[in-house]
C-alpha cells in the first residue's frame, strides 16, 4: 500500500498524475514537466515535500554525536543556520545526504530522503546506541508529524511575505521571511496554520523557501501559495520538474549519484565533507579518497547531437571501450538538449573530453561539461 501524504486531495483536485515514488504516492506532472520546470526557472512553482523525513536530535550530547555520524562540521551551526551534509558507512560509502538545522542550543533537526527514512532512523538508532553519552542525547523519527512544501522560482520573494507574515519567534530571529538568507531558518507563528518552520535553501538551483508544519496547516498553506504567487506566475510542480532542474544545476539524487557504494567525494561533493574536524565515521576512507585514491568520478555531460534523451543505466563510451554509466539524464527545457550525469575512470572525468552514450543500442556523441550544467545568465 503507497503512503499518501497530506496534500493527495489537492493533487487530485489539480489534475496530478500520479505515481510511486520512495513508497509514495506522488505527482509527477500537472500540466507538462516542461511547462513546470520554466515556470520555476523564470517564476515560481511549488513542490509537495511531505514525503521527506524529518529526525529531531537534542540533548547535551547532540553535536558530538552529529559530529561523528555526519561528514560535515556540526560546530559551524548557530541557532537558525542549517548546512548540507551526509550520513556514511565505514567504507565511506553514502547512507543519505540531508540537511541539518539547529534550532536552538542543543537542538537539531534533520531533513532525510524519503525513500530512506526506515534505513536512515536504524542507522542513526545503532549509532546512538553504541555511543558512550548516549544518556545526554534524545533521537527522535519525528517524520509522521510534518508535511512540507518548497517553493522555489526568482519571484517568490515578491510575494512569500504574504503566505508567511510577521516576524520570526524561534531559530532565526528575522523581521520578515525574506530576512531569512540562504541555508537559514526561522519559526514563524502564522493564523490560522499554527508554527511553521520556514528555511531557505532549495533542491531547483533557484531562490526559495521550505515550510514545514503540521498537516492541516500545510494544506492551507498550500492554498494560500497558489492564491498568492499565481499572478507572479506560480504553477504547482512535480516530481518531473523537480529531477530535470536539480539534473540542470547537477544536485545529487540518492540512488542515482549517491549509494552506500559511493563516496561523497566519488560524488562530488567533497566540499561537504570536513577532514579536520576530528573522526567521524567513514574518515578514513573519505581522506584516502580526497588525497587522490577514487575509482570513480561523478561527471556531467551534453548531448552533441540529436538524439533521444539519456536515461539513468544507459552505457558510456571513449575511445571504443564502455568506461560507465549514465545516473541521471534529461532532456534539459532550459538548454533544449539531452543531459546528465555518470560516474567514468577519473582520468577520463576532465570537461571537454569526447564521449558516447549508447541510446537504445546506438552510440550517440556528448561530452564531458563543467558543472553546473546550467548557469543563469
Amino acid at each position: 500500500m503507497l503512503k499518501r501524504t497530506a496534500l493527495f486531495a489537492a493533487h487530485q483536485k489539480l489534475g496530478g498524475k500520479l505515481i510511486e515514488f520512495g513508497g509514495w504516492e506522488m505527482p509527477v506532472q500537472y500540466t507538462s514537466i516542461t511547462d513546470e520546470h520554466l515556470a520555476v526557472r523564470n517564476a515560481a512553482g511549488i513542490f509537495d515535500i511531505s514525503h521527506m523525513g524529518e529526525v529531531t536530535v537534542s540533548g547535551a550530547a547532540s553535536a558530538e554525536f552529529l559530529n561523528q555520524v555526519l561528514t560535515n562540521d556540526i560546530r559551524k551551526l548557530t541557532p537558525g543556520l542549517g548546512q548540507y551534509t551526509l550520513m556514511c558507512n565505514e567504507r565511506g560509502g553514502v547512507v543519505d545526504d540531508l540537511y541539518a538545522y539547529c534550532l536552538s542550543g542543543g537542538v537539531y533537526f534533520l531533513i532525510i530522503n524519503a525513500s530512506r527514512i526506515e534505513p536512515d532512523v536504524a542507522w542513526l538508532q545503532a549509532r546512538a546506541a553504541e555511543f558512550p553519552k548516549r544518556g545526554e542525547l534524545r533521537l527522535t523519527d519525528a517524520s509522521h508529524n510534518y508535511a512540507a512544501v518548497a517553493v522555489q522560482g526568482p519571484r517568490v520573494k515578491e510575494f512569500i511575505g504574504e503566505v508567511i507574515p510577521g516576524p520570526s519567534s524561534s531559530a532565526l530571529r528575522v523581521a520578515t521571511v525574506t530576512d531569512l538568507k540562504k541555508n537559514e531558518i526561522g519559526g514563524f507563528a502564522v493564523p490560522g496554520c499554527g508554527s511553521l518552520l520556514v528555511s531557505r535553501t532549495g533542491y531547483t538551483g533557484e531562490d526559495g523557501f521550505e515550510i514545514v508544519g503540521a498537516d492541516e496547516a500545510m494544506q492551507k498553506v498550500w492554498d494560500t501559495v497558489l492564491a498568492k504567487g499565481q499572478p507572479f506566475g506560480l504553477k504547482p510542480c512535480g516530481l518531473g520538474a523537480r529531477d530535470t532542474l536539480r539534473t540542470e544545476v547537477c544536485y545529487p539524487l540518492y540512488g542515482h549519484e549517491l549509494n552506500e557504494d559511493t563516496s561523497p567525494i566519488e560524488a562530488g561533493v567533497g566540499f561537504f565533507v570536513a577532514l579536520d574536524k576530528g573522526d567521524f565515521i567513514g574518515r578514513n576512507v573519505l581522506a584516502e579518497h580526497k588525497s587522490g585514491g577514487v575509482r570513480k568520478k561523478s561527471v556531467a555531460f551534453k548531448m552533441t547531437g540529436k538524439s533521444a534523451p539519456p536515461r539513468p543505466g544507459y552505457p558510456i563510451w571513449a575511445a571504443g571501450a564502455k568506461v560507465g554509466e549514465v545516473v541521471s539524464g534529461t532532456q534539459s527545457p532550459s538548454i533544449g538538449i539531452g543531459i546528465g550525469m555518470g560516474y567514468v575512470p577519473p582520468g577520463m572525468a576532465k570537461p571537454e573530453t569526447p564521449i558516447e552514450i549508447e541510446i537504445r543500442g546506438k552510440r550517440a556523441p556528448a561530452v564531458i561539461v563543467s558543472k553546473p550544467i546550467y548557469r543563469r545568465n
